[in-house]
């Protein structure tokens, strides 16, 4: 008995899924997200992209396009919350240093 091996196993007709090929799964950039700047909203960025290539596997590819646009909202988002976060606490450290030594001059003078 021969037993072939059929390299498209699992696959339709093609090789490829209906939809076309995977959407891109944003979870390289949610983990970085995550990591540097904002991480409430990097895991629920993961979480998304880690549901993108299981719900193309299965053949999902609505599920998987939209899981896609999910992890990408949810990453650009915290992207931007983190880049606002440190603006803000620049502008606080320089605000608090001129302060500091506004009052600092202002008690030497006297």
């Amino acid at each position: 008995m021969e037993q072939s091996y059929n390299p498209n196993s699992g696959m339709p007709a093609g090789g490829m899924n209906p939809g076309g090929p995977p959407p891109k799964n944003w979870l390289v950039e949610s983990i970085l997200v995550t990591i540097f700047c904002c991480l409430p909203f990097g895991i629920v960025g993961i979480i998304n992209a880690a549901a993108v290539n299981s719900k193309y596997s299965a053949g999902d590819y609505a599920g998987a396009l939209e899981s896609s646009k999910s992890a990408g909202k949810w990453t650009k988002i915290g992207l931007f919350v983190g880049i606002g976060v440190y603006v803000l606490y620049i502008v606080f450290v320089v605000v608090m240093g001129v302060g500091a030594g506004m009052l600092g001059a202002m008690q030497d003078g006297n």
